[in-house]
């Protein structure tokens, strides 16, 4: 906030509480009240500092830093009474606040103290007066006007100082996680690399074909590898999708190429009916599947089944057609819990020990681009299914029929 908003704040404030050109005359003809006792507020203030020792830790620089504070507040305490209560006086109340909170005061201090000084001010004012009492009501009415706003504008900068800092640290935490996730996301492929180039490096006379696999098992980390960065790279500024039509099962056996599963996986596939072409950016839809049938497979360590279903979801309720493809995809694992089931699609959030947590998150927001969704549903104990929804492509006259080459009736 600029010099200019926060001097907006304080008129608005000045304005909730009533203050009015009134009350800057009545708090300018205290002046002469309270000027020559201010020197012993100031020794008071301080003198009550030292006997908390929380209070106290904040001064370490001595005398020479005590003396210098008193000529601080001594210049607070006369502007309080003189104005003008402008932008440049706003200003130095919230700088007062800051420092407060640079120094490592608790705010209950600065608020205590504050009120400490209020008391002294209208104690020394009441004694003095020789006006009438109501004249004496009004202007003690204004001061303690004028000290709320000093003691609002002073919170206001604790207030904006801890949010920075709140800012701050949840930012380095945020780094860290993220770091951490890359380094785990990485290392995995990295080490599969490496174990591929010591055996090209070392082994004696390689047969061609266990030369070929060996390039090609690199080959495929090396991609994974690429799939983090990009991942990171398009959450953080995901594209627009360039959309065109999809066959279903060309798409699913495309992904299922891009993330092989493991022996102890069987796979079912399965179409309920013959399925138009879907309409969408075929290799960030590969990037949610791709993510989706991970996840499946870290949702079964000791081997189960998946199952990827497409159907299409039909709807004539209205004049517009809204019909649907559906991708369902099954596992029979572990299940996730429900109170992760509403954090589950959020970023950074995950339920594995290491990870990055950006997965799901950028699956949901690419399935947003593309008019679609991406829904979840569980039973702890019994598995998950993940179901991707798309809209259908343009000009769809007719249910097409499979592509006989990627046909998705039930195999394993």
């Amino acid at each position: 906030m600029d010099q200019r908003q926060l001097f907006d704040l304080y008129k608005d404030l000045q304005a909730y509480l009533g203050w009015t050109e009134d009350d800057v005359q009545r708090i300018c003809a205290l002046r002469p009240l309270i000027e020559d006792s201010i020197g012993s507020i100031i020794e008071d203030f301080y003198a009550e500092i030292e006997r908390h020792a929380d209070a106290r830790r904040v001064i370490t620089g001595g005398a020479a830093q005590i003396e210098r504070l008193k000529g601080t507040l001594r210049e607070w305490l006369l502007e309080l009474v003189t104005g003008p209560y402008d932008e440049v006086f706003t200003a130095r109340r919230f700088r007062v606040g800051k420092r407060h909170v640079e120094i490592g005061l608790s705010q209950f201090y600065a608020s205590t103290a504050l009120s400490r000084i209020r008391l002294q001010l209208i104690a020394i004012v009441s004694s003095r007066w020789t006006g009438s009492r109501e004249g004496l009501n009004l202007s003690l009415a204004a001061l303690n006007r004028l000290m709320d706003l000093d003691l609002a504008i002073i919170e206001f900068a604790y207030q904006s100082e801890f949010t920075a800092r709140e800012q701050r640290q949840e930012r380095l935490v945020t780094l860290g996680q993220v770091a951490a996730g890359i380094a785990h996301e990485l290392r995995n492929p990295l080490n599969t690399v490496r174990t591929s180039v010591y055996y090209l490096l070392n082994a004696r006379d390689p047969s061609p074909d266990k030369t070929r696999e060996h390039l090609e098992r690199i080959d495929r980390q090396v991609s994974i590898s690429n799939e983090v960065i990009t991942a990171l790279s398009e959450f953080a500024r995901l594209p627009q999708p360039k959309a065109g039509p999809i066959d279903l099962c060309d798409f699913v056996q495309h992904a299922l190429t891009v993330t092989p599963l493991p022996s102890q996986i069987e796979l079912e596939l399965a179409c309920s009916e013959p399925l138009p072409p879907v309409m969408g950016d075929a290799a960030q839809l590969t990037i949610v599947l791709s993510n989706l049938i991970r996840n499946a497979v870290d949702a079964m360590p000791d081997g189960g089944t998946l199952k990827l279903t497409g159907r299409l979801i039909r709807n004539r309720e209205s004049e517009v057609t809204t019909d649907l493809v559906a991708l369902d995809v099954t596992d029979t694992g572990h299940g996730i819990p429900q109170e992760q089931l509403k954090r589950i699609m959020e970023p950074l959030f995950t339920t594995k020990a290491r990870g990055l947590g950006l997965g799901l998150a950028l699956a949901r927001a690419i399935m947003e681009k593309h008019h679609g969704s991406l829904t979840v549903l569980s039973r702890p104990g019994h598995g998950t299914t993940f179901t991707m929804r798309l809209p259908l492509a343009p000009d769809t006259t007719s249910l097409l029929p499979l592509n006989p080459s990627a046909s998705c009736r039930t195999q394993s």
